[in-house]
């Protein structure tokens, strides 16, 4: 698929080191206090079997994106998350980990948005169709993109931002309604429902071995924290991939909920050990790990998922 398909996008696999340390950091570090040595970075992603070299680029692009901020402490400089990191990962935690536990209340309101840009404006173009994407989007032709829900403002804004400078370029977001949701012409058909139920499927057979090792006791801590941030990896992909639409759009069966349950017992059940590990992993270059590294749990019901575990916590995430 190229940048400009309109279809679901398939999970890719392996993570960059800034992927990975990213996802590390928001699942076991929960406070901008921490201050956190280099060289205890590096030790934690050789546990991922990340060299050095990528190791302390991963770090310094972190620092760059505003992620992570250096301060002095002693002859070497620390780092810590950001307050607005720490923002951002909670958030993003409370979706990742809420994904999927009830249907969406359904109004049958959909957002539609219509641009018209010249040729001399592809650029543009290509960065709506990316932008339209990321806010969960979806091409029903070629300029007419939908959403389920009735949100129209950051549609609004990305269309402003990226066309308004385009001579020549216009737009309009709607509020929209469907006579035939669920037929051939409808929102759904937009949508490739059936290569995500299959990503499903292969989700729940690829962890099918290791959600029956975490439930009999059978994971050591070192292979706890890889295989508990791989599955979170794979996880959090249908959460910024699946449109959540109502049941009645769906295909029939709908594995969503099979592979949340694999995805729950593998993250519930290896919490403990993944955050063990990487205290092991991460003490001899940072005393003070034991009080700063935590792991977020998940519930079923759902409440909200809070970081559990260490001294200095921030709280339970808020609703």
């Amino acid at each position: 698929m190229n940048a400009d398909d309109v279809r679901v996008p398939r999970a890719q696999a392996g993570s960059s080191p800034q992927h990975l340390l990213t996802t590390v950091l928001g699942e076991y570090l929960d406070s901008s206090d921490a201050d956190l040595p280099s060289t205890a970075v590096i030790a934690i992603l050789r546990e991922f079997g990340i060299s050095e070299s990528s190791a302390r680029a991963a770090l310094s692009r972190l620092v760059r994106r505003g992620l992570i901020a250096a301060r002095r402490k002693g002859r070497s400089p620390v780092y810590h998350l950001t307050p607005q990191a720490i923002a951002k990962h909670r958030s993003r935690m409370r979706h990742f980990l809420n994904f999927g536990s009830h249907p969406a209340p359904w109004t049958g309101d959909w957002v539609l948005a219509t641009f018209s840009v010249p040729n001399a404006g592809q650029a543009s173009r290509h960065a709506l169709r990316r932008s339209l994407t990321a806010l969960g989007f979806v091409g029903l032709y070629d300029s007419v993109w939908i959403r389920p829900g009735s949100d129209v403002a950051p549609a609004r804004e990305a269309l402003h931002a990226l066309l308004y400078h385009v001579e020549g370029a216009r737009w309009s977001v709607l509020h929209a309604r469907f006579d035939e949701e669920a037929g051939p012409h409808g929102p759904a058909s937009a949508y490739d429902l059936t290569g995500l139920a299959s990503a499903y499927s292969i989700f729940i057979e690829q962890y099918a071995e290791l959600r029956a090792a975490a439930r009999n006791g059978e994971v050591d801590p070192a292979r706890a924290l890889v295989a508990r941030t791989s599955a979170m990896d794979s996880w959090r992909k249908f959460a910024d991939v699946d449109p959540d639409l109502p049941p009645h759009l769906l295909p029939e069966p709908w594995p969503r909920q099979e592979a949340r349950e694999t995805f729950l017992d593998i993250h519930t059940t290896l919490g403990s050990l993944a955050q063990a590990r990487l205290v092991e992993v991460a003490t001899p270059h940072w005393p003070d790990a034991a009080s700063w590294i935590t792991h977020f749990q998940a519930s079923r019901d759902p409440s909200q998922p809070e970081p559990t575990g260490g001294e200095h916590g921030s709280g339970p995430l808020a609703g």
